[in-house]
């Protein structure tokens, strides 16, 4: 048996969300559905729920931060740590 859920949004969020989806190969029932899944999936929100971020200050933080010798990742680097983390979790049954 299903449910049905039924949430107001205004015309443009649902016209821009249909169109989305739509260009995912995907409805926009079928497009909540994953979300639901990957929230009980993750046991919460599937991505992060913050206030809003001082992106600049993010940025003066990253120079001050490498100017004082400090390194980041490179994007295969960051690539090969979450193929890792990726392989542990399937590795230990998550």
């Amino acid at each position: 048996m299903s449910k049905t859920i039924q949430v107001r949004v205004d015309d443009q969020l649902k016209d821009s969300s249909d169109k989305l989806f739509s260009s995912l190969g995907l409805d926009t029932s079928t497009a909540i559905r994953m979300f639901l899944v990957a929230s009980l999936e993750r046991g919460g929100i599937p991505f992060a729920v913050t206030h809003g971020i001082d992106r600049d200050s993010t940025i003066r933080e990253s120079i001050r931060y490498r100017e004082s010798g400090g390194t980041f990742l490179t994007a295969e680097q960051s690539l090969t740590n979450m193929r890792a983390a990726i392989k542990a979790g399937v590795d230990h049954g998550i």
